[in-house]
């Protein structure tokens, strides 16, 4: 499995013949562009999008990728039916789609979620379940809480994708306590920093905080394989 950062929250990754873009905010994200990295390389080949919640950096490409690549679109029912894909999947928390390579599931998470005042539904974690023998848990925007617990139990991802940026999420010392007290991830990458000068502007807070264990913190636009 390969794993791509392409700043904030949006991920690319690839298992099987499947490739699964999480949160598309590319256009209009400052760490992609700064990175000088092209939107058609980016989402090239991109065979499914799934979404976590309904806030503009995290939904913003997702229909044009969709329409470009005739793509399958993975969402909690409301922001689905804003996005308008022509190939949908919309799901609520709790729920599981199976794919070629993969399963789906929309997990809990402790955020909001709305654009331009209008409501869109959950906001979620995703968990990916692939056949290939590996899992990853992109918990989306949230704060910790105890139903991590819950996931780890059902699910025992082994890839973590952390928000750590503070103010609209967990900031180091909060997520590092979630990845410590709730999993045993083997590896975790983590993500919505350094976008805007509100966040947290790297991860070396983070990095400390989990003392040693496997943190990738990949440049915008490497990968990481697992």
């Amino acid at each position: 499995m390969k794993i791509t950062w392409f700043g904030h929250s949006t991920f690319r990754i690839e298992t099987g013949n499947s490739v699964i873009m999480i949160d598309p905010f590319l256009k209009g994200n400052p760490s992609f562009n700064e990175a000088g990295l092209s939107f058609d390389d980016a989402i090239k080949g991109v065979t499914h999008v799934g979404l976590t919640h309904g806030h503009d950096d995290h939904f913003a490409d997702a229909a044009e990728i969709c329409k470009t690549n005739d793509a399958m679109l993975f969402a909690t029912y409301e922001l689905a039916l804003h996005i308008g894909a022509e190939k949908m999947e919309p799901m609520n928390t709790g729920g599981t789609v199976v794919s070629d390579d993969f399963a789906l599931t929309l997990t809990d998470a402790l955020h909001s979620s709305s654009s331009g005042g209008t409501y869109l539904g959950n906001p979620n974690g995703i968990v990916l379940t692939t056949k290939e023998g590996k899992s990853v848990y992109h918990m989306g925007d949230t704060d910790v809480f105890p139903g991590m617990d819950l996931v780890n139990k059902l699910y025992q991802p082994d890839i973590g994708i952390v928000p750590i940026g503070d103010r609209f999420t967990m900031g180091a010392r909060t997520a590092a306590f979630a990845c410590k007290e709730y999993f045993n991830f083997e590896t975790v990458i983590p993500c919505h920093f350094g976008t805007f000068p509100i966040l947290d502007a790297n991860a070396d807070k983070f990095v400390a905080e989990m003392e040693g264990q496997r943190v990738e913190v990949p440049k915008v636009g490497e990968s990481v394989d697992v």
